[in-house]
């Protein structure tokens, strides 16, 4: 015995069309040091369950050097690397990109490109993450809300060493 079931759904199902846009400014500090290297950095978003709900940027040095390839040091951004980035095949389209020098650095982001897309109304974390050769690793974390409801959202963190200040806009 077989049976059939047609759903006619004509109207009777509606999506909540969300929008929303994360803007990001991520400061690498000028460091005094004898020997300096641009930092690795990792930007994430982490879920309520502290798992990786989407890769924002990755920054690498992707030529090869007489000391090898950049992502040979990729796992030095320990957590990241634990929890997403040892299962990532670089370079990813839209996200890993090179080291950066020395200044701010923005980071704009919207509900159409890949990485908000699917991203479920939620609690998030971003982090942001850098380690740098001969010198050494800092991890920045700012909750938010997803999507914003009503007016923008805005966070900060400031790192100490290898970052400098990371600032959050959630905007609906």
């Amino acid at each position: 015995m077989s049976l059939t079931l047609t759903f006619a759904l004509s109207g009777l199902l509606t999506v909540p069309a969300y929008a929303g846009e994360l803007n990001i400014n991520v400061e690498v500090p000028q460091l005094n040091v004898a020997e300096y290297h641009r930092p690795y950095v990792a930007i994430w978003l982490e879920g309520a369950d502290q798992k990786v709900a989407a890769n924002l940027s990755v920054w690498y040095q992707q030529r090869d050097t007489a000391e090898g390839h950049g992502t040979k040091w990729l796992p030095d951004m320990r957590q990241w690397w634990r929890k997403s980035g040892r299962t990532l095949k670089v370079p990813v389209d839209g996200v890993t990109g090179p080291t950066r020098p020395v200044g701010k650095h923005a980071l704009k982001f919207t509900d159409k490109q890949p990485q908000l897309a699917q991203l479920a109304p939620g609690q998030y974390t971003l982090v942001v993450e850098a380690a740098r050769e001969v010198g050494g690793r800092e991890l920045l974390k700012i909750p938010f809300t997803w999507p914003a409801k009503g007016a923008a959202q805005t966070g900060k963190a400031q790192g100490s060493s290898e970052l400098g200040a990371v600032t959050l806009t959630v905007k609906p």
